[in-house]
């Protein structure tokens, strides 16, 4: 049996972007992700595809070394608006961390990719659209994550960096 993919028309893009979205809403992104390369094989400049695959690979973090970040960057690196760049960045590393805080990973672990999130959504923040507070949101969201536990080794470690130290090992 000859087995091949089969492309999707360019037609048909607008209804597989409804499907990637709609099979993200389910927790299906394994499905959605698919569905996203198939369009991004019709058209390879689809912007709302690459945001939808770089999505629908980071929904799939666990936390392990099997997480597929590099992949994950590249589609928000595809994206042509420098502040869904910044934006999409700073999502990409907050998923990270919070996938492996999930995993049980250590804070001095998780806390530093909570910081390059801020630092993208920060960059973000500077250029946005005017009336979009998306990267605002997310930002206060990393925060409120990093001061959930002030007597915990979150704090002791954002006091640690805050001071120019090393972070503890």
């Amino acid at each position: 049996m000859d087995l091949q993919l089969k492309p999707i028309s360019r037609e048909g893009i607008p209804e597989a972007i409804s499907k990637a979205e709609l099979y993200r809403n389910l927790n299906e992104p394994g499905e959605a992700e698919s569905i996203c390369r198939d369009i991004l094989a019709a058209d390879a400049e689809n912007q709302t595809a690459f945001r939808l695959l770089g999505l629908s690979i980071t929904d799939q973090f666990t936390g392990h070394s099997s997480d597929r970040h590099r992949e994950a960057e590249s589609a928000f690196q595809s994206l042509s608006d420098q502040y869904e760049r910044f934006y999409y960045a700073g999502i990409l590393h907050e998923r990270q961390a919070k996938a492996q805080l999930a995993a049980g990973r250590s804070p001095y672990t998780v806390a530093p990719l909570f910081e390059k999130a801020l630092a993208y959504f920060e960059k973000a923040e500077a250029i946005r659209p005017h009336g979009n507070d998306d990267a605002i949101l997310r930002w206060n969201r990393c925060v409120r994550i990093l001061q959930s536990r002030p007597e915990s080794d979150w704090q002791r470690l954002i006091e640690t960096f805050d001071a120019g130290d090393s972070p503890p090992i």
